[in-house]
């Protein structure tokens, strides 16, 4: 299949907090011979509020989402949670709106891409260059369940050399982070947390890696604040690198 152009969506975690993962996403997808643009006047997918239950502000919040990204290019997301609130969750939303917001809420999730997903099985890519030599643990989102996302992530890290992917324990277990859940009930939250950090650090990986940084941050900063700091790395982080390793002159 020929590489498209494909539309970013970078969403607000990648504004605010991991810009490196936007820029790692741009590479890889650029690698792949893809012409990426990015939609200035993006803003949020509507998640936040849908998960909170003010679904009239979500519906404002995906109107625009809508708007901006009514381009028919693929849309690929650094974000399963994202693009299965794209994919999914849109369409809920829009249950008894008006048809138009259906009509258009169904077109956009049909190309809206998770991006390892999109490399999988959009491109048809299952072989990723270059040498890591890392040992990796792999946080699977709630937000994946049901979709190829964690598979396609997992095919593409176990194909690069020197990487061992680690199983860990209660693999499916939520990290506690849930958007507005970690507000809502910390306690709780931060015991989840601390399970699936234990069992992270069981494996003695050198990185933790998922395709949601909402987790990466949730699990790395409890991880920092109990004295048990654990390297997190996006998706995207770990294929922008290897691509270094087998052309170490290239650089963002």
């Amino acid at each position: 299949m020929k590489a498209p152009r494909v539309q970013l969506m970078a969403t607000c975690l990648a504004d605010a907090f991991f810009d490196d993962v936007a820029r790692a996403t741009v590479e890889v997808l650029e690698h792949l011979g893809c012409e990426v643009s990015f939609p200035e006047d993006q803003t949020c997918c509507s998640q936040p509020a849908f998960n909170s239950g003010d679904w009239p502000a979500a519906r404002q919040v995906a109107r625009h989402c809508l708007r901006v990204f009514n381009d028919a290019a693929p849309v690929v997301v650094p974000s399963g949670s994202c693009a299965r609130m794209v994919s999914h969750g849109a369409l809920v939303l829009f249950e008894g709106e008006p048809e138009v917001d259906r009509t258009q809420a169904a077109e956009l999730a049909q190309r809206t891409w998770e991006l390892g997903d999109f490399v999988v099985r959009g491109l048809g890519v299952v072989r990723w260059p270059g040498r890591l030599g890392m040992r990796l643990a792999f946080h699977r989102s709630c937000h994946s369940r049901g979709t190829a996302y964690a598979e396609g992530a997992l095919t593409l890290l176990r194909s690069i050399d020197g990487v061992e992917v680690v199983e860990i324990g209660e693999g499916e277990q939520c990290c506690g982070f849930g958007g507005t859940f970690s507000v809502g009930f910390p306690q709780i939250s931060r015991g989840m947390g601390t399970l699936k950090i234990d069992h992270v650090l069981a494996t003695a990986p050198d990185a933790l890696v998922s395709a949601d940084s909402s987790c990466l941050m949730h699990i790395s900063g409890l991880a920092d604040r109990t004295g048990r700091p654990l390297r997190a790395l996006h998706l995207a982080q770990v294929l922008r690198d290897a691509l270094r390793a087998a052309s170490p002159e290239v650089r963002a």
